[in-house]
């Protein structure tokens, strides 16, 4: 058994427990373990008493930090070499796309260091994304990749829509939100939105609702910095469901419309209110 399937966490935020608990001893000496199997030089002892050191006085992304840290002491200098590792300690792919709780936590290190090491290397890093999104969720450390190699990363993600992995594709849309909550901004995508857009036209329909929340949240976002854009792209994907075939495909792209328009809609805008009813 992999050291991220002994890691144990709820399956929602506890009330009174703060997140940062989480990312703990227990949880240092786990991912020593994981990357002790497949590095014979990666000294667990060391490593867990950098990544604990102080970990107590740490908030929760300092916490993660921390422990990034004292990951990337023990890993090759070489950035190619160094996501490999990464990749190769890696525990087993998520087979759901819900109720699967605080788990993939256990990877929240591993994250922060793609972030802040990994973009030395944009194909090695890159890859570690595709692979860590599969686990957990790659949505932050794509950022800096995104802001530093803007027109690799979203040729590159133009590729991930098709992707069999709904973990993937839900990342081409998550990752590239201008405003994600509790992210680094994408200022270049926030000012000029039609860099995403031809991703959310092929992922608009996706077979996973998990996958379409994000392109409604995507559009949402946009919606705060573009409105007009946001309302003629609702209307040219409303005016195309009314002629689908596929009743459900149809009722499904409706409520993409109708969650992307939800808070203009709340600010009683009326265009967004006429659109929503529209695409009951």
């Amino acid at each position: 058994m992999h050291p991220s399937e002994r890691f144990v966490a709820p399956n929602t935020i506890l009330t009174g427990v703060p997140l940062k608990h989480l990312i703990d001893a227990k949880l240092v000496a786990l991912i020593a373990e994981s990357f002790a199997v497949v590095d014979p030089k990666f000294n667990p002892k060391r490593f867990c008493e950098e990544a604990s050191a102080d970990l107590e006085a740490l908030e929760f992304k300092g916490r993660a930090r921390r422990i990034a840290h004292a990951i990337n002491s023990q890993l090759a200098e070489n950035s190619g070499a160094a996501c490999e590792t990464i990749i190769r300690s890696l525990g087993p792919k998520l087979d759901v796309t819900q109720n699967f709780g605080l788990a993939p936590l256990f990877y929240m290190p591993h994250a922060e260091w793609l972030g802040h090491y990994g973009i030395q290397d944009f194909e090695s890093g890159m890859r570690a994304n595709y692979e860590l999104t599969q686990r957990s969720t790659a949505e932050f450390s794509i950022r800096p990749f995104i802001i530093e190699h803007q027109t690799s990363s979203l040729s590159l993600l133009a590729q991930w829509v098709t992707d069999p992995n709904p973990h993937v594709r839900r990342l081409v849309s998550e990752g590239t939100r201008s405003r994600l909550p509790w992210a680094m901004r994408l200022k270049n995508i926030q000012a000029n939105p039609r860099l995403t857009l031809p991703l959310l036209e092929k992922l608009k329909d996706d077979p996973e609702l998990y996958v379409r929340r994000s392109v409604a949240n995507h559009l949402g976002d946009i919606a705060k910095d573009h409105l007009e854009l946001v309302f003629n792209t609702c209307a040219r994907w409303l005016k195309e469901s009314e002629a689908m075939k596929d009743h459900l495909r149809a009722k499904n792209r409706r409520w993409i419309i109708r969650h992307a328009l939800r808070y203009p809609a709340k600010k009683g805008n009326a265009i967004a209110l006429k659109l929503r009813l529209a695409a009951k």
